[in-house]
């Protein structure tokens, strides 16, 4: 469990530093993401980038477990 746990704050560590690189290439605002922007309100809901991230941990997590 004691590494499970480290692995997961490694990669959120790493998921922090790629922070700047990631939003650079448009991952966050892709088709289907719901962005509302009003005058004092501003609303994210990234719908597919949730899902485009499941498929990729899920066949990763997939490879590691076979």
């Amino acid at each position: 469990m004691s590494k499970t746990l480290i692995l997961i704050g490694l990669a959120l560590v790493a998921a922090g530093l790629l922070w700047p690189l990631l939003s650079r290439f448009g991952l966050f605002r892709l088709p289907g993401d719901i962005a509302v922007e009003r005058e004092n309100f501003s609303f994210y809901f990234p719908i597919t980038t949730m899902v485009i991230v499941s498929l990729v941990l899920s066949l990763i997590l997939w490879f590691f477990n076979r």
